[in-house]
């Protein structure tokens, strides 16, 4: 990945759409390297899930920022980032990764629940959060994720109560988990193994939601 983040670097410096087109070049080789990083990546992940994305170049997003609606309108991003869908109706959550100068990190989880299934997990977490909680309880959760992740509500959300015992997980609007990597993990060769094996120690979390929002609150399954 050295070529990834010696181009990061120069970018972070030089970013404006004269040098980049100067450097075109160097950009193309940066992206080969991504596409190829993120290549094995899939088919590391595909040992131990089933991912929708078709293939590495499909799970990467644009490096070009969409600055329409923003005071910073330097048009590049400086990270490399994509995202890796779970495939089929059976296997809910999603993958994502983020390559960086300052940071490099792999996230999974549930970034964006709509008011249905966000209603659905709160049900499911008032009636019964003990399978949740000894998940994130768990010594290999936190020695791996610390804690979990996502935006909250300051107060208790609409239709239950303040004092409910499950309340700081009832004010989550996302549900996701987060691991950092060092620089010289992103260096190594065996990256793509680290990313994945760090994907699949996420899998009990994402087995747990899963059944959460596939089921009815008498455990019978939606689909």
């Amino acid at each position: 990945m050295q070529r990834t983040l010696s181009f990061l670097s120069d970018l972070s410096q030089n970013n404006s759409r004269d040098w980049f087109q100067a450097n075109k070049e160097v950009y193309d080789a940066a992206h080969e390297e991504m596409i190829a990083f993120a290549d094995k990546l899939l088919s590391e992940m595909n040992s131990h899930d089933v991912i929708g994305t078709p293939s590495g170049r499909k799970s990467l997003y644009r490096i070009y920022r969409d600055v329409r609606f923003s005071k910073d309108k330097t048009p590049y991003k400086t990270h490399w980032a994509g995202r890796m869908r779970r495939a089929g109706a059976e296997r809910r959550g999603g993958y994502y990764y983020k390559i960086g100068l300052k940071e490099s990190y792999a996230v999974g989880g549930f970034f964006g629940p709509n008011a249905k299934d966000l209603l659905h997990f709160r049900n499911q977490i008032a009636l019964d959060a003990d399978p949740l909680r000894s998940i994130l309880e768990s010594k290999a959760f936190k020695t791996t994720f610390g804690e979990l992740q996502g935006e909250q509500l300051k107060t208790a959300p609409k239709g239950f109560e303040k004092d409910h015992p499950e309340i700081d997980l009832l004010r989550y609007k996302q549900y996701f988990i987060r691991h950092d990597f060092t620089q010289e993990q992103v260096l190594d060769a065996d990256f793509p193994k680290t990313v994945s094996e760090t994907f699949r120690k996420m899998r009990p979390f994402f087995d747990c939601m899963t059944e959460m929002i596939t089921t009815d609150l008498n455990g019978i399954p939606l689909v």
